[in-house]
């Protein structure tokens, strides 16, 4: 393996760091990513490499929350065999997470060349800009309510909220946890319905993208810098999102509201 091989490796790695660790927190992961490949010289990811981090970053997320997702499950399927109340509201959970993904789902297939072409980094910064205020505006917010008393209406408000971060630069965690907490939902609700909603979403960008894959023509000659960006983004993206939900149970998003303000600033001056 020659040097520019063990350069362009240790590239892959920083990105999938960046990946894995602004996937989770709501400041936009691929805003970053494409702002760390620009720094480091490596020109815009292709589709499969952005398929590849954000499957790592599910999987680690899905792990995290890997109990939950089997007791929705189990409930879920207890419920539509014996109708008992116990399972109910387990079951209209997994319905609203359903419902949830509808918006992003739709749009992102009828507008992926059209979001795609709109990606800059002015774009990016101004976005910055909209996540840092929204999150602001919901700081002292404190909602009552949870999986049990959410309801249909709300699961459409923020799958609208992750629909909307289909543009560049707003974050999808973002979007859906301050729609989910301007609905009402308390913050340990709020962070876990929004990564919920990101796995059928993440699942449907793994099976449309899976085609690319395989087309893509120098798939072997990166094979071993991709494994590598997947397995940074995966143990990242781990410890990342264990950090978040800290920071979400004490509440202090407001943090982030101050590091997209000086992010975009910093993009807009020196990009």
């Amino acid at each position: 393996m020659g040097e520019l091989d063990l350069i362009l490796i240790l590239k892959m790695v920083i990105i999938g760091i960046v990946q894995g660790f602004t996937e989770p927190i709501p400041v936009s992961s691929s805003g970053h990513v494409m702002i760390a490949s620009e720094i480091l010289g490596l020109g815009e990811q292709g589709f499969t490499f952005a398929i590849l981090t954000n499957t790592a970053s599910l999987l680690a997320i899905m792990f995290i929350y890997r109990k939950d997702i089997a007791r929705l499950a189990v409930n879920s399927l207890q419920y539509i065999r014996t109708r008992e109340q116990t399972y109910k509201s387990d079951f209209l959970f997994v319905c609203y997470i359903v419902i949830g993904s509808i918006p992003a789902g739709i749009l992102g297939v009828l507008l992926s060349e059209l979001i795609a072409e709109s990606v800059s980094m002015t774009t990016i910064a101004l976005m910055l800009f909209v996540t840092g205020i929204a999150l602001f505006l919901i700081r002292n917010m404190k909602g009552k309510k949870d999986e049990s008393t959410m309801t249909a209406k709300d699961a459409i408000l923020v799958g609208l909220g992750q629909a909307v971060a289909l543009t560049p630069g707003i974050s999808r965690s973002g979007a859906t946890i301050i729609t989910s907490i301007a609905v009402g939902l308390k913050q340990e609700t709020a962070l876990r319905f929004s990564f919920m909603l990101y796995i059928p979403v993440s699942l449907g960008g793994v099976v449309l993208g899976f085609t690319d894959f395989l087309d893509e023509s120098d798939k072997a000659a990166l094979a071993v810098p991709y494994a590598a960006a997947f397995i940074a983004t995966l143990i990242m993206s781990y410890f990342a999102m264990r950090w978040f939900m800290g920071i979400m149970k004490h509440g202090k998003l407001i943090y982030f509201t101050y590091y997209c303000f000086l992010a975009g600033t910093l993009l807009l001056i020196f990009f």
